[in-house]
């Protein structure tokens, strides 16, 4: 039996002028937190860096999910693990090797993650994936919250889910990230997903509890 989907607010959604109360609010409710660093580089976004990880972890026990969107992860990793993320996920799409970026994650005792764009194609991960803690596909391009939905990853899921299966990598987490709502959740819990990522659906609700039990109950 498949175990319950995780969910992962993105922080990026929230008010940071109250970043604080911004987590609270969600914390009870969920599973991990999704930090989205962006450089304004690999991504025409600038968001937060490791100072900022840092002090919300003062404040909060939930698992940190730290997706860096950014050119060049190889001089940050360090950086982010002592500033208390639990996971690190880098993009398959960066030039410097893959496999180095995920020992120097694990090295410093953290999960290590790989994400792909919405127009990558899975062979650029498939060496790795004995080496993974996690895959996150993205279901929009990378660099702005609120973007809608591309149905068309689902595709990459369930291949990657069968590839877990044939590689008896059962403890290989799927997560997605990109226009997560009531409706494309169940479609990505289908697919194979085990981590929902979202944004919006969750810090723009009226009741944020409630939009995060929806998506818990996407089976």
């Amino acid at each position: 039996m498949k175990n319950r989907t995780k969910i992962a607010p993105s922080i990026l959604s929230a008010d940071f002028s109250k970043l604080k109360d911004e987590i609270k609010s969600i914390e009870p409710y969920c599973d991990l937190l999704h930090v989205d660093v962006m450089d304004g580089h690999f991504v025409p976004n600038i968001t937060i860096g490791p100072c900022v990880v840092k002090s919300i972890r003062k404040i909060s026990k939930l698992e940190f999910d730290v997706h860096l969107m950014i050119s060049e992860p190889e001089k940050y990793i360090e950086s982010f693990a002592k500033a208390g993320a639990d996971i690190i996920t880098v993009h398959s799409e960066v030039k410097y090797p893959l496999l180095k970026l995920i020992k120097e994650i694990k090295k410093y005792g953290k999960k290590a993650g790989v994400s792909m764009n919405p127009d990558t194609e899975i062979d650029s991960i498939m060496p790795y994936i004995k080496d993974l803690d996690l895959i996150l596909v993205m279901s929009v391009f990378p660099g702005f919250g609120g973007q809608k939905f591309m149905p068309e990853v689902l595709e990459k899921v369930k291949m990657l889910a069968n590839a877990r299966n044939i590689n008896r990598t059962k403890n290989l987490l799927i997560e997605i990230d990109g226009g997560i709502n009531e409706k494309t959740a169940k479609l990505a819990v289908k697919a194979g997903v085990d981590i929902l990522v979202a944004g919006s659906y969750i810090f723009r609700s009226d009741n944020r509890e409630k939009a995060i039990e929806s998506l818990k109950k996407a089976q």
